[in-house]
């Protein structure tokens, strides 16, 4: 391999190890959201809190890689391939929702309440949920663009 061609090439493999690890962390958040939506009808137990918690921590730290480790790198001009960058404009605004919506979420239930899991978590759920598809579609977008 040339001088030239390294680092370019260790970009793409820093950027193929950012979205595999996006991935994972997806994957645990989906299955982790799954389980919590088993639960119901809900009631404010000891289980509930306690996955709430777990689940409220992987979301967080999973919109965090996606807005800081994979979108913000791109627009910040770590990128120069000018449809991924086009396409990651274009997604973007849509992204930061969704990054919102899980936040929302997470400061939502940091304090859980009774009342709050009874009255409300079935609906937030599903708020969430439809978030987190939109996401997973724009995210796969992106994904594949900067793979190719």
């Amino acid at each position: 391999m040339t001088t030239a061609t390294q680092p370019k090439t260790e970009k793409r493999q820093h950027s193929s190890n950012l979205i595999k690890e996006l991935k994972t962390e997806r994957h645990e958040v989906w299955k982790m959201y799954c389980r919590i939506a088993e639960l119901g009808p809900f009631s404010a137990n000891q289980k509930v809190r306690d996955k709430l918690i777990e689940f409220s921590q992987l979301l967080v730290d999973y919109v965090a890689l996606g807005h800081f480790g994979i979108y913000e790198r791109l627009l910040a001009g770590n990128e120069r391939r000018s449809a991924v960058l086009s396409l990651a404009e274009k997604l973007y605004p849509d992204l930061s929702k969704t990054t919102d919506a899980a936040i929302a979420f997470n400061d939502k239930y940091e304090n859980i309440t009774q009342e709050l899991i009874k009255d409300e978590l079935q609906q937030d759920l599903s708020i969430l949920g439809e978030s987190l598809a939109l996401r997973i579609n724009l995210e796969d977008s992106l994904c594949d663009m900067l793979l190719r």
